[in-house]
């Protein structure tokens, strides 16, 4: 736990929190954790004894950032708190397990974000990024589209802009500018022209060129794709046929230790 959050404080800004534990609660727990500041609530099923299941503490972490120090003003803008925290969670998973790890986990992503869209329909306002609330209950909102939609704008505008070298001092920025305070997405948004109005200007011509409408308040999938690297995925996928063809004739033999000794603990 030490290391995710030195490694959050590296790729974020320094923990203000003071102190930081987790709790381990009954199985009636209902979530897989709960950012209470200081103390991060978890569903004990993350005691899979092989560090599979990690990035929920880097998720939880996370928050100490954004949706702790940085917050929604309401259900809205709840984009705010889950997709920068997902963002900044496989930021963090990247530098521990490696960019193969964070690769995988965005692939992840998007499926579960296509799955939730799906589910709603394309079409559903509440796929917006941005939804309007107004007369409806917010838990009949939640979704993962607030978390893997809001990534795959950070991750689009991270790649846009330049790549890491260029994106993460911004958002730095982002929450040294905002820590303490409630904010809706017309404040992150205005920051993020301010801040490249001041640092890059001919980034704003980047940032003008963006359908800013298609991406925050129009239902179903993002507008714009992202390139994922799904050779992580497709390592996984092809062992997992070779297993399944293997059933046939019972020719386990064949499968040893070493064909997932390169693995990430994500992709076992």
């Amino acid at each position: 736990m030490e290391t995710i959050l030195q490694t959050a404080e590296d790729v974020i800004s320094p923990y203000l929190w003071g102190r930081y534990d987790l709790l381990v609660l009954p199985p009636s727990f209902p979530y897989g954790g709960m950012e209470n500041p200081c103390l991060t609530f978890v569903t004990p099923t993350l005691l899979a004894g092989d560090r599979s299941l990690t990035d929920v503490i880097a998720h939880e972490i996370a928050h100490s950032w954004s949706g702790n120090l940085v917050t929604a003003k309401n259900w809205e803008h709840f984009w705010l708190n889950e997709g920068w925290t997902t963002f900044f969670e496989r930021k963090i998973v990247s530098r521990l397990s490696g960019e193969d790890a964070r690769q995988l986990s965005c692939v992840i992503g998007e499926a579960d974000l296509l799955e939730s869209i799906d589910f709603y329909g394309k079409d559903n306002p509440l796929t917006a990024l941005v939804p309007k609330l107004d007369g409806v209950d917010p838990d009949d909102a939640y979704s993962t589209v607030p978390y893997d939609k809001g990534a795959h704008l950070l991750y689009y505008l991270e790649h846009l802009l330049g790549g890491p070298a260029v994106f993460e001092p911004y958002m730095r920025s982002y929450i040294q500018t905002y820590q303490g305070r409630s904010i809706g997405t017309e404040d992150w948004k205005s920051h993020l022209f301010s801040y490249f109005t001041s640092n890059d200007s001919a980034k704003v011509e980047l940032l003008n060129s963006i359908e800013w409408d298609k991406w925050l308040t129009a239902p179903g999938m993002p507008p714009v794709s992202n390139y994922y690297d799904e050779r992580p995925q497709k390592a996984c996928l092809a062992l997992a046929d070779r297993w399944l063809n293997a059933a046939s004739d019972c020719a386990y033999d064949q499968f040893l230790p070493t064909d997932i000794e390169e693995f990430s603990t994500m992709q076992r």
